[in-house]
């Protein structure tokens, strides 16, 4: 699978982001024989399993210019790179406790030219900044990940959807759901994306109490 794929879901893509989202395959592929952040058998599926998967995210708010937002256990850089592509007058801080991620993220963020994103190896159990939105992508059980960053987002924010908490999971998630106390919306990516892959996936929308 190719950029094509990307193409499919978000046709409006400027030439530039094109082109960014086009270099990730070589830029990831070069980066994974060096340090594996992506299994061996994901890269060749990448935009399918990594890249537009991160963009479910873009079918539920779509960040305004001057949106903070945090990307927790970023791994290798997914939700946040691809976010970021998407959304270039938006600022991205993407934190991991692994330093050796955290290098391939930045290197492929600055290859990329990508101004919005700052990388670094800290566990967000650390961090004093708050932020409009948290993402991440299936680092922990709903509940402790919660507590990790309710005291990071901020009250205000000027997008559609109150600020809160975008994360990505995939299977049967009522057990997990059923130790949440807050509110919160579950979106199928099924409804947005026809692949097979996305039959179990899920975004789950937690907003700021």
């Amino acid at each position: 699978m190719s950029v094509d794929l990307i193409l499919k879901y978000f046709p409006e893509l400027t030439a530039e982001q094109k082109e960014r989202f086009a270099a990730l395959e070589g830029l990831y592929s070069d980066w994974n024989t060096k340090i594996n952040v992506i299994s061996r058998q994901d890269i060749d599926s990448l935009y399918e399993k990594h890249i537009l998967h991160s963009l479910g995210i873009a079918k539920i708010v779509q960040f305004k210019p001057g949106t903070e937002i945090l990307d927790v256990g970023t791994g290798g850089g997914f939700p946040g790179i691809p976010l970021a592509i998407l959304y270039p007058l938006a600022d991205f801080h993407l934190v991991d406790s692994i330093g050796k991620k955290i290098k391939v993220v930045q290197e492929i963020a600055d290859a990329l030219g990508l101004k919005n994103v700052k990388a670094e190896q800290v566990r967000v159990e650390q961090l004093k900044t708050t932020y409009d939105f948290v993402v991440s992508r299936a680092v922990t059980r709903l509940k402790p990940f919660l507590g990790w960053v309710r005291y990071k987002i901020h009250k205000a924010g000027n997008n559609d959807r109150p600020n809160g908490v975008l994360y990505l999971k995939g299977g049967d998630l009522a057990e997990e759901l059923a130790e949440v106390p807050d509110r919160y919306r579950v979106y199928d990516l099924s409804d947005y994306f026809d692949e097979p892959f996305f039959e179990t996936k899920k975004v789950i929308y937690i907003p700021k109490k």
